[in-house]
C-alpha cells in the first residue's frame, strides 16, 4: 500500500483527488493539507511514501515547501501536480530534484504517475517533457567559467543536455561507454547534483 499526503490550497481539489486516488485500491491518503506551510508540517509528522503537492498556493509556495523538505530529506518523493506549465516552474522543480511534475488536466495520469514515482522512476508529463529541450536551447553560449571544468566534461555535459544516451555520447566523442559513465559520475560528483536531468538543467542555468 502506498501512503499519500495531498497538498492543494482548493479543498474541493483535495477531496476529489482523496476519492479518485483510493479508488485505486493500492493507494492511501494518509493527510491532507491547503498550504506548503501544511505539507511541511505534514510530511515531517507522516512520513508518506510520496507527496503530492500543488505549486501556487498562497504564503509558501509548493516549490519553497519542496526546497525545505528536500533540504532536511534527500530521498523524500515529492510529484508536483498544477495547472500551471510556466517554464521557471518546470526548470525549478527539476532543479531541486522534484521527482515528477504533471498537470492536474491531465487527471488520467495521476494514478500511474504516483506508481511510477512510488517504484522510483521521474514522472514529467508530456506537454512539460515537449518544454524542455526549449528550455535547455534557449541560449547557445552557456558560461562554465567559474566551474572547474574540463573541456571533454563541458562537451559530455552539452551531450546529456540535448537527451543522448551513453552508447550515443561514447560514439560522438569516440570513447567507450565505461568511460563515459565514469566522466558523468564524476561531473556529478564535482558539481554536486543527483542525477543526469539536474545536470541538463545545469548546463541550461549556465545560458
Amino acid at each position: 500500500m502506498m501512503n499519500v499526503v495531498i497538498v492543494d490550497d482548493d479543498q474541493l481539489v483535495s477531496s476529489s483527488l482523496k476519492t479518485i486516488l483510493e479508488a485505486d485500491g493500492a493507494i492511501r491518503i494518509t493527510g491532507i493539507g491547503h498550504s506548503g506551510t501544511q505539507a511541511v508540517e505534514l510530511y515531517r509528522e507522516l512520513r508518506p511514501d510520496i507527496l503530492l503537492i500543488d505549486i501556487r498556493m498562497d504564503g509558501m509556495t509548493g516549490i519553497e515547501a519542496a526546497k525545505i523538505l528536500l533540504h532536511d530529506h534527500n530521498n523524500a518523493k515529492i510529484l508536483f501536480l498544477t495547472t500551471f506549465s510556466d517554464d521557471e516552474y518546470i526548470i525549478e522543480a527539476l532543479r531541486i530534484g522534484a521527482k515528477g511534475y504533471i498537470l492536474k488536466q491531465n487527471f488520467e495520469s495521476i494514478v500511474p504517475a504516483l506508481k511510477a514515482v512510488f517504484s522510483g522512476q521521474r514522472v514529467f508529463g508530456d506537454a512539460i517533457i515537449s518544454k524542455i529541450p526549449s528550455l535547455i536551447k534557449q541560449k547557445d553560449q552557456p558560461n562554465f567559467s567559474q566551474f572547474d571544468l574540463t573541456d571533454r566534461e563541458i562537451a559530455i555535459i552539452k551531450q546529456v543536455a540535448s537527451g543522448s544516451s551513453n552508447r550515443e555520447i561514447a560514439k560522438e566523442l569516440f570513447l567507450s561507454e565505461g568511460t563515459i559513465r565514469n566522466y558523468i559520475s564524476s561531473i556529478l560528483e564535482k558539481l554536486e547534483l543527483r542525477d543526469r536531468t539536474q545536470l541538463a538543467i545545469f548546463y541550461y542555468k549556465q545560458s
